[in-house]
């Protein structure tokens, strides 16, 4: 028995926080609809949400995002590095990506497409084999403004913007003065 291909989305969590309430015109994202609308616009079964060192402060938060429907993941940090840790996740993210392509069912499906939100230049490789390889649905950049040049390469068609009005409308808390 064959298993369906599934979207899975992976998200760089303090690049979405970071370009959309510090953008030109702050907004918070509300984490359950935007779980929604990756659901619905691009059949996104699997949703990966990575974040940097795991706080026990933070542990509310962290429930939060799960009860959205997302998949946490957390950046790896030796001890020695306590006070000093740093939050970036893009190799893990990467390594995910290319993990889930390769291991497929045992991971958790067959991974057809993939869904990026992110603006961090750093992917632009993966993003660009993963378009050869037509594996990319598509790069969900939290605004504009922190677009990274390295993706003005790439075909209109493999980007969006989150920050777009239609799609803010959708995905914005209700009570953060968005539209």
């Amino acid at each position: 028995m064959t298993r369906e291909r599934e979207n899975q989305a992976f998200i760089d969590g303090q690049n979405l926080f970071l370009g959309t309430t510090k953008a030109d015109n702050p907004w918070e994202v509300d984490l359950a609809r935007l779980r929604i609308y990756l659901k619905d616009k691009y059949s996104v079964a699997y949703a990966y949400y990575f974040l940097g060192y795991r706080l026990p402060e933070k542990e509310d938060m962290y429930t939060a995002i799960q009860k959205a429907g997302y998949i946490l993941r957390f950046r790896e940090h030796h001890n020695t590095m306590i006070g000093r840790k740093k939050g970036n996740v893009d190799t893990d993210i990467v390594f995910h990506i290319m993990r889930n392509m390769y291991l497929g069912a045992v991971v958790h499906t067959d991974m057809d497409k993939v869904i990026l939100v992110s603006g961090d230049g750093d992917y632009s490789r993966m993003v660009k084999f993963l378009i050869q390889e037509q594996r990319f649905a598509i790069l969900l950049v939290p605004g504009r403004s922190n677009m990274s040049s390295l993706y003005k390469q790439i075909p209109d068609i493999y980007r969006d913007f989150l920050d777009r009005p239609d799609i803010k409308k959708k995905i914005a808390h209700k009570n953060a003065g968005s539209p």
